[in-house]
């Protein structure tokens, strides 16, 4: 078998793709084929990182508008990230996997907190690290905590796993003429206003120069074929 291409990858998996066809809470379906990959990529050689959103159980913006103050609320959407990683890291552990939570919010009981040298030394030793509580910060979203926890960590990309197999000049589902770029730069991503990530996120990979690899989760086999260097999804760089 061929050699990855990345050493260490900074996965990031959206709280909705976990919950598969339902939409909401957790697919454990879903949850395994994700794990059965992770586990293919840390046989591999590949040290893996991971940040899962929590838009699955809650969304701070968006579910706790007009009743309850934003900090607040996206302190409630940090504790959905750590529901998820808490989720995943048991069903990597049954499948044999090494694996480590870490939270940027302290909750001593059930995770480590975040400290970036622990981190670095539990993936030097094979541990998958599932990173929980975003940034831990209100008012970023979990695609900044991505690319800040890829920077912080070393991380030779950030495999940006979506409902979408790339990036587009339009939204494919309502624009049939939408065309998908096998390669866009920073600078183009931010001028189209294209939703890859959100504009603090992407501004934030550009200038620690972290390439960042989007594909669609709806075959979880794509975070291999990524990992190995096919040519899948779209990759955004300088």
């Amino acid at each position: 078998m061929a050699n990855p291409k990345y050493k260490r990858v900074l996965l990031k998996i959206s709280g909705e793709a976990l919950a598969g066809e339902k939409h909401f809470g957790l697919d454990f379906g879903v949850i395994s084929d994700v794990c059965d990959v992770i586990k293919e990529c840390t046989a591999l050689g590949v040290e893996v990182g991971v940040v899962i959103g929590g838009g699955n159980f809650w969304r701070g913006v968006k579910n706790g508008e007009g009743y309850i103050e934003r900090t607040r609320a996206d302190h409630m959407g940090m504790l959905a990230t750590t529901m998820n990683c808490m989720a995943v890291a048991d069903v990597l552990a049954q499948k044999g996997v090494d694996v480590r939570v870490q939270t940027a919010l302290e909750i001593r009981a059930v995770a480590e907190p975040y400290i970036r040298a622990r981190a670095v030394r539990h993936l030097e030793k094979g541990r998958v690290v599932l990173f929980g509580c975003g940034t831990g910060n209100p008012f970023f979203s979990t695609d900044t905590a991505a690319v800040l926890r890829a920077a912080e960590i070393g991380a030779d990309v950030i495999l940006l796993a979506k409902n979408i197999d790339g990036v587009y000049s339009a939204d494919p589902r309502v624009d049939a003429s939408a065309v998908k770029y096998d390669s866009i730069s920073y600078d183009d991503v931010l001028a189209q206003h294209l939703a890859v990530m959100d504009s603090t996120a992407t501004s934030l990979s550009m200038d620690n120069h972290i390439p960042v690899l989007v594909f669609a989760l709806k075959d979880p086999r794509n975070i291999i074929r990524a990992v190995m260097g096919e040519k899948i999804g779209t990759i955004v760089g300088e």
